[in-house]
């Protein structure tokens, strides 16, 4: 499944904030939103959050920015489809 995802830097904690049709708002827990760690945050907070391996979430595009659009693999569309209709 192809999802994008908007991430918003924070001091807080790794988290998903809302959901606009299939973009994800995800809060990360560093200061920038376009580099290497920022990406290696998103990816190991989106396995746990999909309950896959981080080798099953793919940035498609958008490494340098901070949209990007993800696929994540390893799972039904069915089952996806019920983890984003459950975010708020």
């Amino acid at each position: 499944m192809i999802i994008k995802v908007r991430l918003i830097p924070t001091a807080g904690r790794n988290e998903v904030i809302s959901r606009i049709g299939s973009v994800l708002r995800v809060k990360i827990k560093n200061k920038k939103v376009d580099d290497e760690p920022a990406n290696a945050l998103m990816k190991t907070f989106l396995a746990d959050f999909f309950n896959v391996p981080e080798t099953s979430i793919i940035i498609v595009k958008g490494n340098k920015g901070k949209e990007k659009t993800v696929e994540v693999r390893d799972k039904s569309e069915e089952e996806l489809r019920q983890i984003m209709d459950s975010i708020p």
